[in-house]
């Protein structure tokens, strides 16, 4: 394929240095010369210097004929008219990169559709989510990315005593909009149906659309489990993107800021957190603060190297779990090296959402659950699918497979038995692990 990535920083460069790997034909574009310097020495790619906003530039890049324009330099609205303008010169498809949440929330307007760009990537934003959701449950991460934070997921345990507890799920009123996509018990794991009776302790994957998943959740654990202790250092924007995240579930947040100013702002807009104009590496504060006694140490400072020092120091001094972002890729491995147990850079996340705007293969393994014993899989039915405009009462798939989310347009929801699979969804299926010629062939997805 012939990509155009527009910026040479470190998204553009690590997004580069990923496509051409794959042997796809790469031009980078840049205002200054001296960034496209260290790209010319390290890959097979073509460079020009200009702004990307200027439609010549983009014609001079070959922008009429190219399947791909990834614009990534640093500045938002240069990189939504570059998009833009290279829609409109013939490039197949557009990323932007963005900053600024306003661009993807779509408040008043949608930025994407109306200027005709295929897809908003916005790394640290992505980086908070993914980061907030290995603190409920790394499991969840596959099923939220896929729906955009319109369906949940979690594994638990059974509570004693919960109303769910001896019951067949045929007999729970289960709001709509919820499923049951798998429950273990001890070393067996099953796809439930109708007459699966839910017993004390089970391990139950639990999948929701978002407003009914409180509900639905309380039928299964009944008394709420004490609450997760997180600490997090530093009041970056993705920092409070992760609280934003965290707000109303089951933690306990402290955020240490050390600029007084900004700490006393975080605290005002952040009120379901404990905001301290303090750091929390300092021996006697973390001391005083007991943050040994933590579950997880989050730390999200703009400096790489504060970032590692802070979380080996956390995990030296006890806590359970550490988690830290940098934005050098290169220092992942060395996270885990040294005892770090979940890093993120946003340069990664943004390759990856970039890769995924590439992929248009009918099946994709997304995740594994419980041990790798079953897979989630994203799946675009065939138009010779045998399971489209059927309600999916009047089809067995257990016990093989559960179809977990059906994905239409904007829109994704937790199937009810009486929704149906049409022509053009993606759908989300939960089946046993390496059945993939199965799942193909089911969905007609060849």
């Amino acid at each position: 394929m012939r990509i155009i990535i527009c910026g040479a920083g470190e998204v553009g460069s690590h997004a580069s240095e990923v496509l051409d790997g794959k042997g796809h034909s790469i031009t980078v574009i840049d205002a200054h010369a001296e960034r496209l310097g260290s790209i010319e020495d390290r890959l097979d790619a073509s460079t020009l210097v200009g702004n990307c906003a200027h439609a010549d530039v983009l014609v001079e890049a070959g922008a009429d004929g190219a399947d791909l324009l990834v614009a990534a330099t640093d500045n938002d609205e240069v990189n939504l008219l570059a998009a833009s303008i290279a829609r409109r010169i013939g490039v197949q498809k557009t990323i932007a990169r963005v900053h600024d949440y306003t661009y993807l929330a779509q408040h008043s307007i949608d930025y994407k559709r109306s200027l005709g760009i295929d897809r908003l990537i916005c790394p640290e934003f992505s980086t908070a989510t993914a980061i907030a959701q290995s603190l409920r449950n790394p499991a969840a991460l596959a099923v939220e990315n896929f729906a955009g934070g319109q369906v949940e997921m979690q594994q638990f345990r059974t509570s004693k005593g919960a109303k769910a507890v001896g019951q067949a799920l045929s007999d729970l009123a289960l709001p709509s909009g919820v499923r049951i996509a798998a429950v273990s018990r001890g070393r067996d794991v099953v796809i439930p149906d109708a007459t699966t009776v839910i017993e004390e302790k089970d391990a139950v994957f639990l999948v929701a659309n978002a407003d009914v998943f409180d509900a639905a959740h309380r039928l299964f654990v009944g008394k709420a489990p004490p609450r997760q202790k997180v600490v997090i250092n530093g009041g970056t924007t993705l920092a409070e993107w992760v609280c934003r995240f965290l707000r109303g579930r089951n933690f306990a947040v402290r955020l240490f800021e050390r600029d007084p100013a900004r700490a006393e702002r975080l605290a005002a807009d952040l009120e379901w957190v404990t905001v301290l104009n303090e750091d929390p590496t300092d021996a006697a504060v973390f001391q005083e603060e007991r943050i040994g006694e933590v579950d997880d140490f989050v730390s999200l400072l703009d400096d790489d190297e504060d970032n590692i020092i802070g979380a080996v120091l956390a995990k030296s001094r006890g806590v359970k779990q550490v988690i830290s972002i940098v934005q050098r890729s290169h220092y992942l491995d060395l996270l885990y090296d040294i005892g770090v147990d979940r890093a993120f850079s946003p340069r990664i996340v943004a390759s990856q959402e970039i890769e995924e705007t590439l992929d248009d293969s009918r099946v994709r393994r997304l995740s594994s659950l419980e041990r790798g014993v079953l897979d989630i899989w994203r799946v675009r039915p065939g138009e010779s699918c045998d399971l489209l405009d059927k309600r999916l009462r009047t089809i067995k798939l257990t016990p093989n497979w559960s179809i977990v989310a059906i994905q239409r347009g904007a829109e994704t929801i937790v199937p009810t038995a009486d929704d149906m699979i049409e022509i053009g969804d993606v759908v989300l299926v939960l089946g046993w692990h390496e059945n993939e010629s199965d799942l193909r062939q089911l969905f007609d997805a060849r």
